[in-house]
């Protein structure tokens, strides 16, 4: 039997606040978190931007947890207890085992690993500190979601760059089908504000040196940011059983692979996505009231996302409401998917789609509806949201109101 997979409860902090309500307030009004980098040591990057987490929530975690987290593995945590508390969740012996865990990640344990290279090759250490080694473990969010919340089934770690969260999300709803668990905790995190990450994404010369302007003519780039995202997601049956409230369906998951090129977008790689979730969902094209798009802010991505998005959708392309929420919370990469979701979800409960603010300049070859700038108020039965990350992994979920 097909078991439908509901959510019933999210949690998340990134710049634009320290809980799933004040981050959608902001993403919903279109203010933008961006600015300076203040709070990490950027050595010879002064003046960088981002969206930076000025300040965390006061939080109760176990000492001997910390001691061996880094940065993304406890934004994971904290976002996680928050889903846990609104979904009224708590395990116990008897079900346990039926709880588990995926989170997605980008890029692991940014900051262990360069305090470790700088006390070893410009400091005086002889050694790395004794947990360097679990801190950086591409699982480590998982595994302390594990330690944090007391989950002991299925629990693991996913990383596709850009893409992961929605991974790991498609991850735990093929193990509630498979009837591998009745409830799992998944979303994304990531904490990319360390010297040799920002030197890499620098190299690249994708980085906006001001703000993300998702699909306007002047935009000049991508802006990072850290963060997490966490749902909580159970069976259908789980979930009427226990008279949770019921945020969402996970209507549909769509996956694909460019096979093109390791930095380069396609237009077909992203299309065979979509079409893919729409067909598992059970969706026709104008079904989709809105789409959360990847919108980066570079001129390929968002180009090549425009192409992609009237290849599946024909006409109704340009009747359906789009928006990039990355122009507030910037391009958290593992997490990014995550806060979308978080974006999308709300503006079912809502009906109300979130802008693409920063907007300024009509182009041509972006000519669909974003949202430019204000929220639009308009019913949303069905949300979209797409990832398509670095090296040609794509994945897109549709998300249902019950």
């Amino acid at each position: 039997m097909d078991r439908r997979v509901v959510r019933t409860g999210v949690g998340g902090l990134c710049g634009l606040g320290t809980d799933a309500a004040s981050m959608w307030k902001e993403m919903r009004e279109g203010r933008s978190a961006i600015g300076p980098i203040a709070n990490s040591e950027l050595h010879d990057l002064e003046g960088m931007t981002g969206a930076e987490i000025k300040a965390l929530p006061q939080h109760d975690i176990n000492r001997g947890h910390l001691i061996s987290m880094d940065r993304f593995s406890l934004l994971a945590v904290l976002a996680a207890r928050e889903a846990m508390r609104q979904a009224g969740l708590s395990w116990d012996e008897g079900n346990a085992h039926r709880f588990g865990a995926t989170v997605g990640v980008g890029f692991t344990g940014s900051y262990a690993t360069e305090q470790t290279y700088r006390s070893l090759l410009l400091g005086s250490a002889i050694r790395a500190e004794l947990f360097t080694g679990v801190k950086v473990m591409p699982s480590a969010a998982s595994v302390h979601l594990s330690l944090s919340l007391g989950l002991r089934g299925p629990v693991f770690g996913v990383t596709s760059a850009c893409a992961s969260a929605n991974h790991a999300i498609a991850s735990a709803v093929d193990q509630i089908k498979l009837g591998r668990a009745d409830v799992m905790v998944s979303g994304g995190s990531d904490a990319p504000f360390a010297w040799g990450v920002l030197k890499a994404w620098e190299a690249m010369r994708v980085l906006s040196p001001d703000t993300c302007r998702p699909f306007s003519a002047d935009r000049k780039g991508l802006v990072l940011g850290e963060g997490a995202g966490m749902a909580v997601l159970e069976s259908y049956e789980h979930a009427t059983r226990r008279g949770a409230t019921i945020l969402a369906e996970i209507a549909g998951v769509g996956l694909s692979a460019d096979a093109f090129h390791i930095a380069a977008p396609s237009v077909e790689g992203p299309a065979s996505a979509m079409r893919a979730c729409l067909a598992d969902a059970g969706l026709n094209a104008e079904d989709v009231d809105y789409l959360n798009a990847h919108g980066t802010g570079t001129k390929s991505n968002d180009q090549t996302e425009t192409a992609a998005i009237k290849r599946v959708f024909g006409n109704h392309a340009y009747l359906m409401s789009i928006s990039s929420t990355k122009s507030t919370h910037a391009h958290c990469l593992g997490a990014a998917s995550a806060l979308e979701m978080i974006a999308c979800v709300m503006a079912i409960q809502e009906d109300v789609v979130p802008p693409t603010a920063n907007y300024r300049e009509p182009d041509p070859a972006c000519d669909l509806d974003i949202t430019p700038n204000v929220p639009r108020e308009r019913k949303v039965r069905v949300a979209m949201s797409n990832a398509f990350a670095m090296g040609g992994t794509n994945a897109v979920l549709a998300f249902r109101q019950v």
